[in-house]
């Protein structure tokens, strides 16, 4: 069950972040309001993940997935600049994850 709410803490992050850039600096009230509704749902999740998943592990996840994930949206949706290097730092912070999960295993 820890999985899952990691999930949709996840989930939660990239849609705020993802509504963030349509926000317009705040300036747009309903992106601005899925931006902050999306964090809050995300938060919570996460606080309830950390009751039976170590902080390490947990964190670890939430962020580098939701930082792949939001790269990976920018360069295929939204038109951001793909490059090798940036697919490389992707890829980098996917197997830092993977690293810190093995370790977290034993």
């Amino acid at each position: 069950m820890a999985y899952v709410m990691l999930a949709g803490a996840i989930l939660s992050e990239i849609l705020a972040t993802t509504s963030m850039k349509y926000s317009d600096g705040f300036s747009r009230l309903w992106p601005s309001l899925g931006t902050a509704l999306g964090y809050v749902i995300a938060f919570a999740l996460l606080a309830q993940t950390l009751k039976s998943m170590s902080m390490g592990t947990a964190y670890a996840i939430w962020a580098g997935v939701g930082t792949a994930l939001i790269a990976a949206i920018g360069m295929v949706f939204l038109g951001e600049s793909t490059s090798a290097l940036k697919v490389l730092g992707v890829l980098l912070v996917i197997a830092g994850v993977v690293v810190l999960n093995l370790d977290g295993a034993h």
